[in-house]
């Protein structure tokens, strides 16, 4: 009973921070989402230490274990799109497969780049050498 209450008050902690946030997003115009603003903030509270990892590991511990479950509204929101999917699928596809190779393609290039560029410097002794009087 006691781990059920510690569970509920960390929860209530993660919700006061997230609806706080929200509501400064709101009022102030930020154009940032407010749960990212909350992240954000739970970030400087913990660094700071105002507020003790402890205060909220329950929670998201919690949370965490049970992240798949937030998905599933999404996962039932995109089955209405189904006609955008048959319509451009393909289109959305080539752009999921693209997006994901570039950057892979481009960063493995640059290391193999740079890996060359260091093995040319070792093999022609211009190391950076210490200073020689």
């Amino acid at each position: 009973m006691r781990t059920t209450w510690k569970l509920l008050w960390q929860t209530a902690v993660l919700t006061a921070i997230f609806l706080g946030c929200d509501q400064l997003t709101r009022l102030t115009g930020v154009p940032i989402p407010g749960n990212v603003l909350g992240i954000i903030v739970l970030f400087f509270l913990l660094l700071t230490g105002i507020v003790k990892e402890s205060h909220i590991s329950l929670a998201a511990e919690f949370f965490l274990r049970h992240l798949v479950f937030f998905f599933v509204p999404i996962a039932v929101g995109l089955m209405q799109w189904g006609s955008v999917f048959y319509d451009y699928g393909w289109v959305l596809a080539a752009a999921i497969v693209g997006s994901t190779a570039l950057p892979l393609v481009i960063v493995g290039f640059m290391a193999e780049g740079l890996r060359r560029s260091t093995d040319k410097k070792q093999d022609t002794g211009k190391e950076d050498a210490p200073c020689r009087p």
